[in-house]
């Protein structure tokens, strides 16, 4: 597959790239994440912890596959959480601009992951954005208008993460 662009020149401001370091425990950074996020207008379509599963399977599959086990056969990933942000209104007009393809992008995620403990990295990138590197908008003014508004959102959420 051609992108039409070259990932290595792309600005991360291009993409909406936006993160923040938390000074507190994992479990508590994830739940100031997702109660911001949610006073920003974005409601949680799915949450999951990917170092819980891949810690999980990658051990099990580690000990059927062989009796030879290794420490370097555990994921061993350190607390990585995935909320998947959703604001319905922006959703609603982002698949009118893009014929639905826009879709395949949901949710947009905000990814909390533990750098050591007692600090976290919140990080996120715009799906709007995105999509419109991807050449999947259709409707270019709309897609404009919808960008501008969620990323002011976004915006929002970040500047309230740090309160």
């Amino acid at each position: 597959m051609n992108l039409p662009f070259d990932p290595a020149e792309v600005d991360p401001e291009q993409f909406g790239e936006a993160r923040t370091e938390l000074a507190m425990d994992h479990e508590t950074a994830v739940d100031h994440v997702r109660e911001t996020f949610s006073d920003a207008g974005f409601g949680m379509a799915t949450e999951f912890s990917p170092s819980e599963m891949l810690n999980e399977k990658v051990d099990r599959e580690a000990r059927s596959a062989s009796s030879s086990r290794t420490q370097s056969d555990d994921a061993d990933r350190d607390p990585y959480y995935v909320l998947g942000a959703c604001n319905p209104q922006m959703a609603d007009r982002a698949l009118d601009a893009t014929d639905g393809q826009i879709g395949a992008l949901f949710p947009c995620n905000v990814v909390v992951h533990e750098l050591e403990p007692g600090r976290q990295e919140v990080y996120h990138v715009s799906i709007m954005r995105i999509a419109r590197l991807l050449g999947l908008p259709t409707d270019t003014e709309e897609m404009d208008a919808i960008i501008a508004d969620t990323g002011e959102l976004v915006d929002e959420a970040f500047e309230r993460l740090d309160d």
